[in-house]
């Protein structure tokens, strides 16, 4: 009898593993389940803030990247039962594995903080940022010149900071009566980036007429108005959280070592449960006594190593060691891009033309890895 090996979750985790699984197992039977039948670029999703039509560049159906032998199930996760060797789903049904994949990706962070979730948007799929664009739209419709839109985006890493580069392009693009602020609690926008990046960021930010407030954290949402520790509260009309991460619910329970709800693992993605793989955000990855943080970057990586690695654990054979190097980063603020300490490029820090290429190309060369250059290629004027 082939073996089961199920994976969950269709990000970029997911979806790379389900590839590499069908090159490396032809005999298991491969079940794909995720809570939607479509692969989301997650990190262009911002792009959908500015005009809902992007969507359409950024999502791809599953089918277009399984194979037909692979099963896909669609559902939302609710828990794993590891002793029963089950996933359950939230309609009641169940997926029973051999070995499985854990792919979940994250859940917004809201640390506690009063009315946050209840009154603030994220940005952690699809309909996240439909909603962002509606509310954004519906808020300039009624605003003037007098009494413009507030628009306060919460957490200024790099979601928090292209969130605000889209609105600001909405803004421009249909010349609404908006006014955008960006907040931090800590000291710099991008906290533990290198200085000469924070430092192009925060002039492209200032260039685009956003506000920035730090060093002072949210302590309260309302429906109106956020407050703060220190200064003043800010009224708004959208608020929106990108302020951190979290595990997802569905890992609650699991009887697998974790850490707010993110399965921990070494270098090779097996959990404390021998038949358990865990890898992206969903992952609490250490190496070396270092944490790999939970970026799109690391989960594209490591997601062919993690496959292999369910291959390896199927035929008996020792697990590979997965090694993290940082690429750089590259981020758009806006229709601008600025990318700093990218593999292969002399210059440490730069932006405008150069940069908006390397994260069209970025963008391209995921999309191309999942499905073909041909879907790469309609979506370049998106990415």
């Amino acid at each position: 009898m082939s073996d089961r090996v199920v994976v969950l979750g269709a990000g970029y985790a997911g979806a790379g593993a389900v590839t590499a699984l069908e090159d490396r197992l032809a005999d298991a039977d491969i079940t794909w389940v995720s809570e939607h039948d479509y692969h989301l670029v997650l990190h262009e999703v911002h792009r959908v803030i500015r005009d809902r039509d992007a969507e359409d560049a950024i999502t791809i159906p599953v089918e277009d990247i399984k194979s037909g032998d692979t099963e896909f199930v669609q559902g939302r996760v609710d828990g794993v039962d590891v002793d029963d060797r089950t996933v359950r789903l939230a309609d009641g049904s169940t997926v029973a594995y051999d070995y499985l994949l854990v792919a979940l990706g994250s859940a917004t962070a809201f640390y506690g903080i009063p009315g946050l979730e209840e009154h603030a948007h994220t940005l952690k799929g699809l309909d996240d940022a439909r909603g962002i664009h509606d509310a954004i739209r519906d808020a300039a419709r009624e605003a003037t010149p007098a009494d413009p839109a507030r628009i306060v985006v919460g957490g200024a890493g790099i979601s928090g900071v292209q969130i605000a580069g889209e609105v600001a392009e909405y803004r421009d693009a249909h010349d609404a009566p908006i006014e955008i602020t960006l907040v931090e609690a800590l000291e710099e926008i991008m906290p533990g980036r290198d200085p000469a990046l924070r430092a192009r960021v925060r002039r492209m930010l200032d260039a685009r007429g956003i506000e920035i407030l730090t060093d002072d954290p949210i302590t309260e949402a309302t429906d109106e108005i956020v407050h703060f520790e220190g200064r003043d509260p800010v009224g708004y009309d959208v608020l929106v959280w990108a302020g951190g991460v979290t595990g997802q619910d569905a890992l609650e329970g699991a009887n697998v070592e974790a850490n707010h709800n993110r399965v921990r693992t070494d270098a090779t993605f097996r959990t404390s449960d021998d038949r358990v793989f865990a890898v992206g955000d969903s992952a609490a990855i250490e190496i070396d006594g270092t944490d790999v943080p939970p970026t799109a970057q690391a989960a594209w990586d490591a997601a062919d190593v993690a496959a292999e690695n369910v291959a390896r654990a199927i035929e008996g054979r020792p697990l590979r060691t997965w090694t993290y190097k940082d690429k750089g980063t590259v981020l758009s603020v806006g229709e601008d891009a600025v990318a700093h300490d990218v593999m292969y490029f002399p210059v440490e820090t730069f932006d405008a033309f150069p940069a908006r290429v390397l994260k069209k190309v970025i963008g391209a060369r995921w999309i191309t890895s999942v499905t073909s250059p041909r879907r790469a290629l309609s979506a370049w004027s998106v990415l």
